[in-house]
């Protein structure tokens, strides 16, 4: 998906009881990894969860009593491109969708402070589509199709 900046949308409010953590140093390489495999996503190792966050220029996590509730991770070639990788919201959290807005609406803010102009992709879980139209992303514009190649 990618977004095309017309607006966005007001902040969504964190709901009381959660932080969120924007930091440019490495996640918890193992905490990362476990909190991914408990959203449904492949199993990786520690180490490739680690090398991931080491290339990522920053993170955003949301934490609820210290524990990893939500997360995205960002990269970019720090001029035109931007990507918003392993979006996701513990599975069966009431507040997902606020919790994906927020995640959302801090990674874009930063990267329209850092990158105006850029272009943004990701790839999402299906949960997260409905909110990311609200961000203006857009399905394959134009009739382009993202590919991915499991190795």
């Amino acid at each position: 998906m990618m977004p095309y900046f017309r607006s966005q949308p007001p902040a969504p409010r964190l709901p009381e009881g959660f932080v969120l953590v924007m930091e440019d140093q490495p996640a918890d390489a193992p905490a990362v990894n476990r909190f991914l495999q408990q959203c449904g996503a492949p199993v990786r190792s520690d180490n490739t969860i680690a090398r991931a966050l080491e290339a990522s220029a920053w993170t955003v996590r949301l934490l609820r009593n210290e524990q990893l509730v939500g997360f995205v991770r960002v990269t970019s070639d720090q001029a035109l491109n931007a990507n918003l990788w392993d979006l996701r919201v513990v599975p069966d959290e009431p507040q997902a969708k606020r919790l994906l807005a927020v995640l959302v609406h801090a990674a874009l803010s930063r990267l329209r402070k850092e990158l105006p102009g850029c272009s943004i992709s990701l790839a999402s879980p299906p949960q997260a589509i409905e909110v990311l139209e609200t961000f203006d992303f857009i399905t394959d514009p134009n009739g382009i199709r993202a590919m991915g190649l499991d190795l």
